[in-house]
């Protein structure tokens, strides 16, 4: 009798840790590569549009992707690329959101120089099997029609070159909208930041429940 019981809480204790096995490895990754847009600049942590995010997969059942938030504020194309290859490698993510580009034109880098960038980063992320959403970015009209014109076609393009999925712009509703933008007009306020997740979250959830 005693050994029938040993066997049977050896088979017990088996049975749980595969079930813990297959637990962890049904976890999904989602990275956010970004700059202050996603970092929390200027608001709290908690009204942040990526802890919003994590609570909207909680109540959209979800809840088996986590979110790693790998954004700097200043991050720039060229800082992001040279994250990349650790970050991908530490994390094994399934999903990349890449929401760059804004300093690069704030800093009025050239086109080329940033969708080159940008190209690369979707290209690391595809060689690994994950998938890519690109974040689309506009800057102030000031830069001039020529310069402006020419970053913001950057994202369409490259998504379809690429095919990745695009959000085509981050601050849809958000840049010239009262109460939405802080004191400098660069970043949105804690009141912009569920619209920030609204407009990330039509073209994120198909990619999600994949």
């Amino acid at each position: 009798m005693h050994t029938v019981f040993l066997r049977l809480r050896s088979i017990l204790f088996l049975a749980l840790i595969c079930v813990g096995v297959q637990a962890q490895a049904a976890r999904n990754t989602l990275m956010i590569v970004g700059d202050s847009l996603s970092a929390a600049y200027g608001v709290q942590t908690e009204e942040a549009w990526v802890t919003l995010l994590k609570e909207r997969l909680d109540e959209e059942g979800l809840d088996q992707w986590q979110v790693v938030n790998a954004s700097i504020s200043g991050e720039t194309t060229d800082g992001g690329l040279r994250r990349l290859p650790q970050l991908l490698d530490k994390n094994d993510p399934d999903v990349v959101i890449i929401e760059l580009g804004g300093n690069d034109g704030l800093r009025g880098f050239p086109p080329g120089v940033i969708r080159k960038n940008l190209a690369s980063m979707i290209e690391q992320v595809n060689e690994t099997g994950a998938r890519a959403l690109l974040i689309g970015m506009q800057i102030p009209p000031n830069y001039g029609q020529r310069y402006t014109r020419a970053f913001a076609d950057i994202y369409p393009e490259l998504a379809q070159e690429h095919d990745t999925e695009l959000v085509p712009f981050f601050l849809e509703g958000i840049y010239d909208q009262e109460d939405m933008m802080q004191g400098d007009d660069i970043h949105p306020t804690a009141e912009a930041q569920g619209q920030l997740l609204d407009n990330v979250w039509p073209v994120l959830e198909p990619m999600l429940r994949q």
